[in-house]
């Protein structure tokens, strides 16, 4: 099944000798409707903002934020998760599409004080002050959503077991690895945890692409991770499912 899913093999030549794990393990799909297919899922995400259609930096190329947005918002909207958690709110674009694809969950949004950002890692792509923090999902009165404010190195989910989470804090290698291993002790068989700025073929153009993919890579080298990464063609995000 997966040779009429997912898009062919092109990966760098790179790819052996510094992502091992990844290169054995990620497939590419070419669509949402194979994701969809994939992972048994049958709705479609709900997707509003014309942000997602927006091309503000070479980055954006190939419909990159809609591509994410696909991943995440389908995530959210199949199978009724309960508890959802974002590591790095930022403006709350994001935020708003995980609650909105999940009306009957609750959604945590963990973004660190801009007060303690010296101590958030080196490889943080976006700083807002406080005011600007969360700012689009309480615009749009969205009420299923509850912001945290917590440096993740020293701070644990205390709710009960997570059925997506979504990690796009502090890109920095140990905060990848450390966010993710907090967060797959708190999941369950069925889970799904996605990254952003997840997208091997491009390591060698972004560093801190690089450095998502190495954190990833770690938890594959410690065992946590035992299963595929799916990643949709053009988007940001590895999508993974717990056995």
């Amino acid at each position: 099944m997966f040779k009429t899913l997912f898009a062919g093999s092109h990966r760098p030549a790179h790819w052996p000798d510094r992502f091992p794990h990844l290169a054995a393990n990620l497939l590419e799909v070419r669509d949402l409707a194979f994701l969809k297919v994939a992972m048994g899922w049958t709705n479609d995400p709900v997707l509003e903002g014309a942000h997602l259609h927006e091309f503000n930096y070479l980055e954006d190329l190939n419909g990159r934020r809609l591509r994410d947005a696909e991943v995440v918002g389908a995530a959210c909207r199949n199978n009724s998760p309960q508890i959802l958690l974002e590591i790095g709110t930022a403006h709350g674009r994001t935020t708003a599409l995980m609650a909105q694809n999940a009306p009957g969950g609750k959604v945590y949004t963990v973004n660190i004080p801009p007060e303690e950002i010296a101590a958030g890692g080196k490889k943080v792509t976006f700083a807002p002050s406080r005011q600007e923090i969360g700012w689009y999902y309480r615009e749009q009165g969205i009420t299923n959503i509850q912001q945290v404010f917590a440096n993740t190195a020293n701070w644990e989910p205390d709710f009960e077991a997570i059925d997506v989470a979504f990690v796009d804090g502090c890109h920095d290698s140990d905060f990848v690895f450390g966010d993710s291993r907090k967060i797959l002790k708190k999941c369950r068989s069925g889970s799904i945890v996605m990254w952003h700025d997840f997208n091997p073929e491009l390591a060698r153009v972004y560093h801190w692409i690089d450095s998502v993919c190495d954190g990833v890579e770690r938890l594959y080298a410690e065992g946590l991770l035992k299963g595929r990464i799916l990643h949709l063609q053009d988007s940001w995000v590895g999508l993974y499912r717990v056995p």
